[in-house]
């Protein structure tokens, strides 16, 4: 298959830059994400790797093989749309074989094909049908055949799951990192969903304003984040950030007091997430904001000052809106980040 290559791309629309710098080595066979919010450029990085867009400066190299001037079409690439772009008049059969008639290979080798990449997704019993007898999930999965028939260097995948419900949604996730795994195929797939980066990628790139903000496998974002876009992006609920000012090996904010590094001074940001607060202790001090019970965890919400700080408690917590609480943290689970929302790191 093939590795790719980004070396200092960039891509501007007039006076706009949506992708400013990124350099990026995807190994061959890597199944990576681009994980950001909407106007991140990670769709439009991914388009120039497509070839649907081309960059305005860097170097683009597929399989070794710079591609800056290589037709979307010569680049053996292929790619599932958050649209299906299925042909409403031709059956899940057709639309599969659609890729095997336009790049003329040989007729004897459709039907195998065809079928082998239809039972990869599950739809052998239903290569008859047409795309509107099928649900959002199947003619998804038809998509996934389409691309998978086509045997290319390089999946390309921009939002794939986003129609779909979160029931569907789960479901495709295994049957797309079970596929990759199959197929070994070098994966690129953009989301803003967090919880679909986590569980599908080797590793993930987060973006932010056309900039990258961090590279690393998902327990290295999770638990080692590079500043506070990283750290407030990733995780449900996300890490709590509160700001407060740093003294003598102490830091403080409205109701709460911490222990932090003695070289850390001034105004700073604490993090912590919700998996790492417990109810009772010492560092927080507040009343209950609201509580969630979800069936196996329960969300607590603790106001202090015009702060709200997350908790996951146990399943069978409660408490009246407006208590008083005290929250405690686990102190090796701290993060600190400077004025510049950098990760502030002891030594």
């Amino acid at each position: 298959m093939a590795s790719i290559q980004l070396k200092n791309v960039e891509k501007s629309f007039g006076s706009f830059v949506g992708v400013k710098d990124v350099s990026l080595d995807i190994a061959d066979e890597e199944f990576l994400v681009l994980l950001g919010p909407s106007g991140c450029g990670k769709t439009t990085t991914m388009r120039m790797i497509a070839g649907l867009e081309h960059p305005t400066g860097g170097e683009i190299s597929i399989g070794g093989m710079v591609v800056n001037d290589i037709d979307a079409r010569d680049r053996d690439v292929a790619m599932v749309f958050q649209g299906y772009a299925l042909y409403p008049n031709m059956s899940i059969y057709e639309n599969i074989r659609f890729p095997l008639r336009m790049r003329k290979v040989p007729k004897d080798e459709h039907d195998s094909r065809v079928r082998r990449a239809a039972e990869m997704v599950e739809l052998g019993p239903f290569l008859d049908r047409k795309p509107g007898a099928m649900s959002g999930g199947q003619r998804q999965r038809a998509a996934l055949a389409r691309a998978i028939v086509r045997q290319p260097q390089v999946f390309l995948m921009d939002e794939p799951l986003s129609n779909l419900d979160a029931k569907l949604r789960a479901s495709m996730r295994v049957q797309i990192k079970h596929m990759q795994r199959d197929l070994r195929i070098t994966t690129v797939y953009v989301t803003h969903d967090q919880i679909e980066a986590m569980t599908l990628a080797d590793r993930i790139v987060i973006m932010n304003r056309g900039v990258i903000q961090q590279i690393g496998t998902p327990d290295e974002i999770y638990s080692d984040p590079a500043n506070t876009f990283v750290a407030g992006f990733i995780g449900s609920p996300p890490m709590n950030l509160i700001e407060g000012k740093a003294q003598d090996g102490n830091f403080s904010a409205p109701g709460i007091h911490v222990k932090c590094p003695s070289s850390l001074s001034g105004p700073i940001t604490l993090g912590i997430r919700p998996e790492d607060c417990k109810i009772d202790g010492t560092e927080l001090r507040g009343t209950v904001y609201g509580v969630e019970p979800t069936g196996d965890i329960t969300y607590l919400t603790v106001r202090t000052g015009d702060k709200h700080i997350e908790v996951k408690a146990a399943r069978d917590f409660r408490a009246p809106i407006d208590s008083s609480i005290q929250i405690g943290f686990d102190q090796n689970r701290l993060y600190f980040f400077g004025q510049d929302g950098m990760r502030v790191r002891e030594g």
